[in-house]
């Protein structure tokens, strides 16, 4: 399927009717989002489009083809995660060119497929502005909504965290940000374990280390993630629920109310 198909011609139509120029105006001046090819729709519509068309691979590919700042965002709510290939990911991660594109992908789209933590190594470890801070907005995703995962892969992608944390740029170092800040708030373990590399780098001689160290710190020992952290330590599993009850007959047949 080619950008010029029909379906990708109605889409960018209807994109068109639904944009505004006041929402672009906004992209820049309120987000700072940059994109060339804008219509000025709003996230929202995006997505309740997307749920409309359903999951389409090649509609996904054909969209992202356009260059249109909307239909980019609209491939994270179609596309098939189980088909994305790698080769994709990273094709994509190169037409990065504002953090509102990047950002969409991995939250939506990238973060569920099977080659996420493998982009996160990659892309970290990237020049390009916009694919390094993929990797580290791929990180913040997968610690946000990947409920299966140990805590091992995050405790070691912490390495990455550091080795990013010096790169000034204001969007690599905001998403370093946000993945210290959301690995920090997934377990006790980890928060711990954060906490130690915030104080590090709170202590650095690079500028936006401190900046790193200093807000994420301030977030993972404020007394709000503190308490999160006990409340989920307290809290009883499944599975150890389940073996008390093994444990303990006397409860009455009739079972709990």
């Amino acid at each position: 399927m080619t950008s010029r198909s029909e379906p990708v011609q109605a889409i960018l139509r209807e994109l068109e009717k639904k944009g505004s120029r006041k929402v672009r105006e906004e992209m820049l001046t309120r987000y700072g989002i940059t994109a060339p090819k804008a219509y000025g729709v709003p996230l929202g519509v995006i997505k309740a489009m997307g749920k409309e068309i359903g999951t389409d691979h090649e509609l996904a590919l054909a969209l992202w083809d356009t260059g249109w700042y909307e239909a980019r965002l609209l491939t994270s709510f179609i596309d098939d995660p189980s088909k994305v290939t790698a080769a994709q990911m990273d094709r994509w991660a190169r037409d990065f060119d504002n953090w509102g594109v990047c950002d969409t992908l991995c939250f939506n789209l990238f973060d569920r497929t099977p080659h996420a933590w493998r982009k996160v190594e990659q892309w970290t470890k990237k020049d390009a502005e916009f694919v390094k801070r993929g990797g580290f907005a791929l990180l913040a995703c997968l610690a946000l909504h990947d409920k299966t995962t140990g805590d091992g892969p995050f405790l070691k992608s912490l390495r990455l965290v550091e080795a990013g944390a010096d790169d000034d740029r204001n969007f690599v170092k905001k998403g370093v940000s946000w993945a210290l800040r959301l690995i920090g708030r997934r377990s006790q373990s980890l928060n711990a374990a954060a906490v130690t590399l915030c104080e590090r780098l709170a202590a650095s001689s690079s500028p936006a280390a401190r900046w790193n160290g200093k807000q994420a710190l301030r977030e993972l020992t404020s007394p709000l993630v503190r308490r999160q952290m006990a409340a989920r330590t307290a809290k009883p599993t499944r599975n150890s629920q389940q073996s008390r009850n093994t444990k303990q007959p006397r409860i009455k047949a009739g079972g709990r109310k």
